[in-house]
């Protein structure tokens, strides 16, 4: 039985081996004799399927008005093989080619005539008429031609249908909403986006491609479909069309006006980060166009100059190594530390000599802050560059940008830390930053502390329901204490109120920024004081903000200055924004105060009963034992409402008229410095805060 066993299997492992080494030869053969065969049979079925895209999705604005869509092209070709052809094509040639020379006019009806005479000799089944793709207008046209009036079997007429990317409004945001790859280079992997939206959301956008068999049944080509193809999705944006609008435009005047070589100007959303408009427009001859996006690119990404001072007062005065009222010497703005020299932008015509920290802030003086980080921070240089690096200034934002810049900021460790690299880094060079990066911390500062990533899409959709939204991203939650906040934003309002920017101040609103104003470094020759950068940061309204934005002109001719070359492009931008908003305020107003009680300011509750007696107008009291209130109106009725004081701690005076919060600051023993006239808009320190004998408190009046 055993010896039955072994040789059943000894025969059967001879079969299993004499079949492999049959198949194996196999094989061989076919790969050594018939290789080209079985190639030339592969492309013959490949030739006769092609991969069908889904119709992109579109990109749109957050309104829903379309920023890019794909509008149908077709490409003409012609079977001159097929049946019909050969019955009418000597006798309506010379007509045709007439008609598609009015269509083609780069070609003339005798080319056409020869072109297609030939490709009728070598019975060309899919012969391109013309290499330009024509539109739906243009294709119904093309179809009452002769010959081709007689459709696909009796004139060979055939049609493919392409989708190309339009965008309705032209160049406006056109680097942010991106390039698509076919055409600029050949398409090799299909119709695709390589930059801006259109490359960060290409999954969305795409869909999934179909496939479609195509056939030849007696001269006739058929296509059948043997996958349908997806649609894209639609792409929706934080862009506001109109806002896009206002802000390239304001930018595109001032660059023409300056003859600058580029500008970029952003404007975001204070509370959610979302980036209502961004433009960015390069000189390309004689024009200035969309051609890279300067806000976050790479090539965009420089020294920010003086806006980024209001950084490097934070650190300082949020570690209590400095305060507003602190004064330091900026000499004759000029000040040589180590081999180096560091000017004021004035030096030579300015005031200069002693000044307060909040002086030196709003005058920009490169002297004064790079004194006043050097004294704090030499010996302790990681300290300062850590805080930087804390606010993640080292780092990109991640908006997913392909291209996006990572900023360049240097560590003491560094070989090319200098000796007064501290002292050129607090008054913005030595680094590189983005604008984006740099109005993010503006719009924290604006925004209570609390940094947002900037945000410029917020949803996917599918045939008109959202399928996915994006919510506003919170990066810090603050950058810095409350008390150091309100100092920063008193610094940004006293540039405009007294310092470089108070030539764009204006009596209809507040605002608050900074300017900028940096030399541009060359490889060669270093820094020069031809080319300069000039720049202005900040935010508006400036009680309560809404919009922050940044205006970047690089190499301007003539005036240089932030102040003078950036702040009229935000200063127009925040006009346009802005008095769209005051319209409706005051229609608002006008419907709701018609029989509002008057408004009185807040004070000693039997002071204001009196003036309220007098005047006959009614008091509702809310809480009967306050000695101070706060006025509301309700209606025709004074509401008279508790006004917190802190018996310890800084009291709350705004609302009150000036002799009122005088008497109470005095009262705790601090001393007052008022600003403007008026009801009290703003105080520093803030309500609450920790006070001393003998503090300045400064009140802004209006």
């Amino acid at each position: 039985m055993r010896r039955i066993i072994l040789a059943r299997y000894a025969l059967l492992l001879a079969v299993v081996l004499l079949f492999s080494v049959a198949i194996a030869g196999r094989i061989i053969y076919i790969q050594l004799t018939t290789a080209d065969k079985w190639e030339g049979r592969l492309q013959t079925l490949e030739n006769k399927t092609e991969i069908v895209q889904g119709n992109r999705g579109n990109i749109c604005s957050t309104t829903g008005r379309v920023l890019a869509t794909s509008v149908p092209f077709y490409e003409i070709r012609f079977d001159l093989a097929a049946p019909g052809v050969k019955k009418i094509f000597n006798a309506e040639i010379d007509a045709l080619s007439t008609e598609l020379a009015k269509v083609f006019p780069d070609r003339s009806r005798w080319q056409f005539k020869s072109q297609l005479s030939e490709a009728y000799r070598k019975g060309s089944r899919y012969h391109l008429v013309h290499p330009r793709k024509v539109n739906y207008d243009e294709l119904k046209r093309i179809e009452q031609f002769p010959i081709f009036k007689h459709g696909p079997y009796g004139g060979g007429f055939i049609v493919e249908q392409e989708y190309i990317r339009f965008t309705p409004h032209g160049s406006l945001a056109y680097r942010t909403i991106g390039l698509m790859n076919k055409g600029a280079y050949g398409g090799e992997h299909g119709s695709m986006g390589i930059s801006g939206i259109e490359a960060q959301y290409e999954g969305y956008l795409r869909g999934e491609d179909g496939l479609m068999l195509r056939q030849n049944l007696s001269g006739r080509w058929v296509n059948i479909s043997a996958i349908e193809p997806q649609n894209g999705k639609d792409v929706i944006t934080t862009i506001d069309i109109y806002l896009q609008d206002v802000v390239e435009s304001a930018l595109h005047r001032q660059l023409v006006k300056s003859k600058a070589e580029y500008g970029s100007a952003v404007l975001m959303e204070v509370e959610t980060g979302k980036i209502r408009a961004i433009a960015n427009l390069g000189l390309q001859g004689d024009q200035y166009t969309e051609i890279y996006n300067y806000a976050i690119g790479h090539e965009g990404s420089t020294e920010p100059g003086s806006t980024f001072k209001l950084i490097s007062l934070m650190i300082a005065m949020d570690e209590a190594r400095v305060d507003t009222s602190d004064i330091y010497d900026v000499e004759d703005g000029k000040w040589k530390i180590y081999d180096k020299t560091i000017y004021d932008s004035d030096y030579g015509y300015g005031e200069h000599g002693k000044m307060t920290v909040k002086e030196i802030f709003e005058h920009s003086s490169n002297v004064g802050i790079a004194k006043i980080v050097t004294e704090k921070y030499e010996g302790r240089e990681r300290e300062f560059i850590d805080r930087l690096y804390n606010l993640g200034l080292n780092q990109p934002l991640g908006t997913g940008f392909r291209g996006e810049a990572t900023p360049y900021l240097k560590y003491p460790s560094d070989k090319n830390w200098w000796g007064t690299s501290l002292a050129y880094i607090s008054h913005g060079y030595e680094l590189q930053l983005s604008p984006l990066h740099v109005l993010t911390f503006y719009n924290a500062v604006a925004n209570d502390g609390k940094m947002m990533k900037p945000m410029l899409v917020e949803a996917v959709q599918s045939n008109g329901r959202r399928i996915r939204e994006f919510k506003p991203e919170v990066m810090k939650s603050a950058i810095c204490s409350d008390a150091t906040l309100g100092k920063l934003q008193d610094l940004l309002e006293g540039v405009v109120e007294n310092g470089t920017a108070r030539s764009l101040k204006t009596p209809l609103y507040a605002f608050a920024g900074k300017t900028g104003t940096a030399k541009i470094l060359d490889v060669e020759t270093g820094y020069t004081h031809r080319k300069y950068r000039a720049s202005f940061a900040g935010y508006f309204p400036a009680d309560h903000p809404k919009y922050s934005c940044i205006v970047v002109i690089s190499e301007p001719k003539g005036s240089f200055y932030g102040g003078s070359v950036a702040g009229p492009v935000f200063r127009e931008i925040a006009d346009c924004v802005y008095t769209t908003d005051l319209s409706l305020d005051i229609a608002q107003n006008k419907s709701e105060t018609k029989n509002n009680a008057p408004h009185l300011l807040s004070g000693l509750v039997n002071e204001t009963k009196i003036v309220c007696e007098e005047l006959n107008i009614p008091v509702e009291m809310v809480q009967s034992d306050a000695d101070w209130v706060q006025t509301r109106s309700a209606g025709e009725t004074l509401s008279l409402q508790a006004k917190r004081l802190v018996s310890l701690n800084m009291p709350d005076v705004v609302g009150m008229g000036a002799s009122d919060a005088l008497f109470l600051i005095e009262k705790a023993g601090m001393k007052v410095k008022l600003k403007g006239v008026g009801k009290v808009r703003k105080q520093f320190p803030l309500p609450g805060a920790a006070c001393r004998k003998g503090q300045l408190v400064y009140l802004d009046l209006g």
